[in-house]
């Protein structure tokens, strides 16, 4: 793929998130550019973006709107001192982001990407309840095949074992349950087997004692296992499951923001507002890295205090509010609006469903899962994923695969043509994958 000896020297002193070097490097991607739903490596040949590079890049990459409004932000302020002040930019993205979040999660605050929200939104549920009468909450649920980032409290709070276990002892104060798919072998329909996964996160607050759980964190979708997509009731029954017991319901939404499943915030398209959204990745559509936690007002109250008392938000990051990441933020929330591309998410989304469906013809898939252009395909052979995986990138197109499935998120701006191209990819490598695989 057109690497030079210096690069392949270089290959030796860094890693690629996740993978294995010694594979990677030898047919390693090297990107040298993108632009739109594709990247083209060092030896100039094309790749189709099929995932927004990790499901970062909402609006495609080096969408004009999002340059021009960093490059106006450069010429006027590219940081604002932490400890003593706040950029303008950085309130006007408190404004617009407090705009298009559910309900009234507007007390905002930006870090410098998804883990670090996290973080911060962990952070923030043991201080609110330490300083709201109930100093005993501190516990966090959380699902198994969930993950919720990188940082030591985004890593205790995640579910996957592998991505973990070489780092054991994990933090304490962290109980897990198992997500809706987990399930649905036991049960006659996908309904019943959420009202009895939500029902086993009531059961686990019960049996930690309420007075000692802080908060409930899942994602709205759950990537890592396979684009898990509950029913709306599942998210009705833990909203109605944490406001019993006086817990707060952490919705990790740095995968499903921005518009992917057809609305701004999967909450929305859930219908349930939780008391914090997590938000990231697609934020600034990989311009620059950023990440949020928005928060009902009532939370942010409780951080409104005197000095004396000393009550104000302890937790702080360098480049949290920059001014740079705001001023892409506001664009691609602003693009967002302008362009309908919530419904445009949702209109694609059936196509590409539709398309997707068409795979149950290779024998190979047993489901698809997802809301708008975020979609997910479980196969029923980990030989056609592992082999799939191998073949992809070979074949031209990114895709997030795992042996037992492949999830898919396009750029909100692809047009139908691109759709289809990534489509009709998709199929071929499935295709000679299972011919890999031997089926």
């Amino acid at each position: 793929m057109g690497v030079t000896p210096r690069q392949r020297e270089l290959l030796a002193r860094t890693w690629v998130d996740f993978t294995p070097m010694q594979r990677f490097a030898a047919a390693p991607l090297i990107v040298e550019r993108a632009d739109g739903v594709y990247y083209w490596d060092a030896a100039g040949r094309r790749y189709l973006d099929a995932i927004g590079g990790i499901f970062v890049a909402s609006l495609g990459h080096r969408h004009p709107r999002v340059l021009a409004a960093v490059r106006d932000q450069m010429d006027r302020l590219t940081f604002a001192p932490p400890l003593h002040g706040v950029a303008d930019v950085t309130l006007e993205l408190v404004d617009r982001l407090g705009a298009v979040t559910p309900g009234d999660l507007d007390f905002i605050k930006t870090f410098s990407g998804g883990s670090e929200a996290i973080e911060a939104a962990l952070k923030l549920a043991r201080q609110y309840w330490k300083q709201s009468g109930h100093p005993g909450k501190y516990k966090v649920i959380s699902r198994y095949h969930g993950y919720h980032g990188s940082t030591f409290g985004a890593m205790a709070a995640s579910g996957t074992g592998p991505r973990k276990s070489k780092f054991e002892p994990q933090m304490g104060g962290f109980v897990k349950v198992f997500p809706p798919t987990h399930y649905r072998g036991r049960f006659p329909t996908w309904e019943a087997c959420n009202r009895f996964a939500a029902a086993a996160v009531e059961d686990a607050i019960v049996a930690e004692d309420p007075e000692t759980v802080a908060a409930v964190v899942v994602e709205p979708i759950g990537n890592t296992g396979g684009i898990i997509t509950p029913t709306e009731e599942y998210f009705s029954l833990l909203r109605e499951i944490c406001d019993r017991h006086a817990v707060l319901l952490i919705f990790d939404e740095v995968i499903t923001g921005f518009g992917k499943t057809g609305s701004m915030f999967a909450a929305q398209t859930f219908g349930v507002t939780p008391d914090v959204i997590c938000c990231g990745k697609g934020m600034s559509s990989g311009v620059i890295p950023i990440g949020a936690v928005a928060a009902r007002r009532g939370i942010g109250d409780a951080f409104w205090g005197s000095a004396r008392d000393g009550v104000h938000f302890m937790h702080g990051n360098t480049f949290a509010g920059h001014p740079l990441a705001a001023a892409a933020a506001i664009a691609v929330i602003d693009t967002i609006a302008d362009g309908d591309l919530c419904a445009r998410a949702r209109d694609h989304g059936a196509y590409l469903r539709t398309r997707l469906e068409a795979l149950r013809g290779t024998g190979v898939v047993r489901e698809v899962r997802g809301r708008g252009v975020l979609l997910g395909v479980e196969l029923t052979d980990p030989r056609v994923g592992t082999a799939l995986a191998r073949r992809a990138v070979g074949d031209g197109i990114i895709l997030r695969v795992d042996p037992g499935w492949f999830a898919i998120a396009p750029a909100l701006t692809a047009g139908r043509d691109e759709l289809a191209a990534i489509c009709d990819r998709i199929e071929a490598s499935l295709q000679a994958a299972i011919a890999d695989a031997g089926r």
